[in-house]
């Protein structure tokens, strides 16, 4: 790493479930360690450091923002606690020196999203036909492009050892299927599901995948993460950094046609979804 001047670590697991949870603490926790180690050896000058909404995304009485303290019993799941635990090797080495500035994205949509990731797997889900209800929860989305735009930002104009919420807009998971159905044209799913119903038949599905060696549908960690809404307030990155981000549907639509376009729509929908921008 001789001769950089700034690193920008983006690289995480993003999964809601594995067959081997060691391996996400090792990409997120052991990984970013390693990274800081190496970035305080060949002694760069700026340091960009991709954390998550999910480590202040927890229950409070207000929108949490960059100044919430959350504790690691507060995060749900293998990824947000990785990502926790990261977070604080992180900040840890902005106190030991390193000149290290902390983006929070919180969920990115858009275009580009090849694999997918947890949420882009709601957007293809949607367009499949693989969401037969919802449950009542909801999320700050970005588009990804603003997000990318918004590390930038920080390079430029973040303070040392700060963390930077980097949102746009918060909706429930109802107004994004319902602004996926004006997209489109298909039909937005109606039946809203209960916690609890959803979560049972999240435990049934994956013991069945268990058995089959498969990833769940239904990964637990999904639902439990649901029974919450992560709104929070990202007025410091306007504030500080100037950032402007666009609306989410247009970021929606973005990765609507992506996915269109590279195949990941099945045949019979994707006639669907021809018949709906016909008509």
């Amino acid at each position: 790493m001789n001769g950089v001047r700034r690193v920008f670590h983006v690289a995480a697991d993003y999964r809601l479930w594995a067959r081997r949870p060691k391996e996400i603490y090792e990409s997120n926790v052991t990984g970013t360690k390693n990274v800081l180690e190496a970035a305080k050896r060949a002694g760069v000058e700026q340091f960009i450091y991709t954390s998550t909404v999910a480590t202040v995304a927890v229950d409070r009485p207000q929108l949490p923002n960059e100044a919430t303290e959350s504790q690691l019993g507060e995060m749900v799941g293998h990824y947000k606690r990785s990502k926790w635990l990261a977070e604080k090797e992180a900040l840890n080495a902005a106190k030991r020196g390193l000149p290290l500035i902390v983006v929070m994205p919180t969920t990115p949509v858009g275009p580009w999203d090849w694999k997918p990731t947890p949420t882009g797997k709601i957007i293809l889900d949607f367009l499949n036909g693989k969401m037969p209800g919802y449950v009542e929860t909801g999320l700050n989305f970005v588009g990804v492009e603003d997000c990318a735009a918004g590390h930038l930002l920080a390079a430029e104009k973040g303070k040392i050892g700060e963390r930077y919420l980097l949102g746009a807009e918060n909706l429930t998971l109802k107004q994004v299927l319902d602004e996926l159905e004006k997209i489109t044209g298909l039909p937005a799913p109606r039946l809203k599901i209960p916690h609890g119903l959803a979560l049972g038949a999240a435990y049934v599905e994956t013991a069945f995948s268990r058995l089959v060696g498969r990833e769940p549908q239904i990964p637990v960690e999904g639902v439990k993460i649901a029974r919450h809404l992560m709104f929070v307030d990202c007025s410091r990155g306007q504030r500080e950094l100037g950032f402007r981000p666009g609306p989410v549907a247009a970021a929606l639509e973005r990765a609507v046609r992506w996915y269109e376009a590279n195949g990941y729509v099945t045949a019979r929908r994707a006639r669907m979804l021809a018949r709906a921008h016909a008509a």
